[in-house]
């Protein structure tokens, strides 16, 4: 995707959080909705990857923010380079297609804690189009209503990725 690509994505899920009746926003704070905060487009971190196949047990449960289980199914891993440092990431399979939560070193300072989502999108030839630019945060980062899964501890990165969504730290997230 590139960066006009994304402003127009954005828009959308402005727009969704806004005016959409499933959005994960009160009424209050939907009145107030001024935008989500976004990193600007990073196109390092629009990727195109190799993903190994997982070795061992590739059943996973992870927790939720409710407290809930869930499971899913390892289904690969692929390593990238990351502001000097290479990292390696999980991919998982759910009934809805590919799955992948990670938190970064930024989590609780300038992306939600509780970690960020992507859906990679399988390519020919074992590749996968993986695009941090896309990084969204789950529902629960907007109200407390939600169960979300939580990054597992192989998802969990030392190292900053500066795309995507942001911390929502913005005024219309106070409004009751």
């Amino acid at each position: 995707m590139n960066a006009q690509q994304l402003t127009a994505s954005r828009r959308d899920k402005d727009a969704f959080m806004k005016d959409h009746p499933q959005s994960p926003l009160s009424p209050e704070q939907q009145a107030a909705f001024d935008g989500l905060p976004y990193y600007d487009y990073n196109p390092a971190l629009d990727l195109t990857v190799r993903v190994d196949p997982v070795e061992g047990e590739h059943e996973i449960a992870i927790e939720t923010s409710s407290g809930d289980v869930r499971r899913y199914e390892r289904y690969g891993r692929f390593t990238f380079t990351v502001d000097g440092q290479t990292v390696t990431l999980t991919i998982y399979e759910a009934p809805h297609g590919y799955f992948l939560p990670f938190a970064d070193a930024n989590a609780g300072v300038e992306t939600y804690g509780g970690g960020r989502y992507l859906e990679p999108e399988e390519l020919p030839g074992g590749l996968f189009h993986v695009d941090f630019n896309q990084a969204y945060n789950p529902f629960c980062a907007y109200s407390d209503g939600w169960s979300c899964p939580i990054p597992p501890a192989e998802n969990r990165l030392a190292v900053a990725i500066r795309a995507g969504e942001k911390l929502p730290q913005v005024k219309w997230m106070e409004v009751e």
